[in-house]
């Protein structure tokens, strides 16, 4: 493999020999695409204790695994045939615990002979929470893009606007900009609505006044962005001010929490604290943060109960909100890289209320 791949096999290499196993089935499609590149919606790895990696996949991919994985072996196969010449009876063949199906299990053990089946846990997931050269590429120009896309939809939010049209522009504004697509459904929340975090956009029209929460995400490469930020249309009142006020705060203690060697608890409970002085604790109804690469939420995951350990190279959301019901709510969020002695952001538009 290449120089980007080979310390990825590695990790999985290492996974497999933790299992005592002598081959290792991936069959996820993030996991795939970070051991070998192969960005097709069918596809299965098998790695072995060397030797390049082999990619199964149908003849609809035959140019696209040619051209993403050129380091792997490629087997066009529907069908699961192909495994028992590539197994040994009497070893482990270490499959992803949190990916197979019950019943796939069951059909694999089936038809492989003195072939005993062992599962890996989470050990391909933790290990793309450390971003390398290449995924960091990404996800600074998807950040880039949602952050010029922020930019430019703060010139035309207006009232009478809705929530849909709102998310359609915005996905706009992230093609138009390069992205190749959202990261994930754009949240648009305004008014009342604003006291749901994971808000759908309604017909509801923007009216002066309000706080408008946005939460989208440009995808670039197979990585995602992930910002939020609530502005206000008009003059808000007092409460939502002081709102934003408290979201805000809560949000910079966060960041100047993470560093390598913090736990995730200690940056949620960094913003936790903020919101808590404010009054607010029973209105911040979920965890800080997550990871985000191949994946808008994986590995690791920031909370008042997790449990991990930030470490140089990651990428993560910090996240925090107020959701007051009948008044509405604030969020605000980047994507920040963790560093030896603090965070960069990696999302940068303004942080402060901005009016419009």
């Amino acid at each position: 493999m290449g120089d980007i791949h080979q310390p990825r096999i590695d990790v999985a290499r290492k996974a497999m020999s933790a299992a005592g196993a002598g081959a290792l089935l991936v069959t996820s499609p993030p996991n795939i695409r970070w051991l070998t590149g192969f960005s097709g919606s069918a596809g299965r790895v098998l790695i072995g204790r060397d030797g390049p990696p082999m990619l199964v996949t149908d003849g609809r991919y035959e140019l696209r695994a040619a051209r993403e994985a050129p380091g792997a072996d490629v087997v066009l196969d529907r069908t699961w045939d192909w495994l028992p010449a590539h197994t040994t009876p009497g070893e482990r063949l270490a499959v992803e615990a949190d990916d197979l199906s019950w019943s796939t299990v069951q059909q694999l053990a089936a038809m492989l002979d003195d072939v005993e089946l062992v599962a890996v846990d989470a050990a391909l997931s933790s290990g793309r929470a450390l971003k390398d050269t290449e995924e960091l590429d990404r996800l600074r120009h998807a950040c880039a893009i949602t952050t010029r896309a922020f930019d430019q939809a703060c010139g035309w939010l207006a009232p009478g606007l809705t929530e849909r049209e709102i998310s359609r522009r915005l996905h706009d504004e992230l093609l138009d900009l390069g992205a190749d697509g959202t990261a994930f459904p754009s949240i648009v929340a305004s008014g009342p609505n604003g006291a749901v975090p994971h808000h759908d956009p309604t017909d509801r029209a923007l009216d002066t006044g309000d706080l408008v929460t946005m939460d989208f995400g440009a995808l670039v490469d197979g990585y995602h962005a992930d910002m939020t930020r609530t502005v206000a249309i008009g003059e808000p009142s007092s409460a939502l001010r002081r709102l934003h006020g408290v979201v805000r705060a809560a949000q910079q203690a966060g960041v100047e929490a993470v560093r390598s060697g913090a736990t995730t608890q200690s940056v949620d409970a960094a913003c936790r604290q903020v919101i808590s002085d404010a009054g607010h604790a029973d209105h911040f109804v979920h965890g800080t943060g997550h990871g985000v690469g191949l994946l808008i939420h994986e590995e690791p995951f920031l909370g008042a109960t997790t449990a991990g350990t930030l470490k140089s190279g990651m990428a993560i959301t910090v996240e925090p909100g107020v959701y007051v019901p009948g008044l509405g709510g604030v969020r605000i969020e980047d994507v920040v890289l963790v560093g030896e002695t603090g965070a960069e952001r990696l999302t940068t538009a303004a942080h402060d209320l901005l009016i419009l």
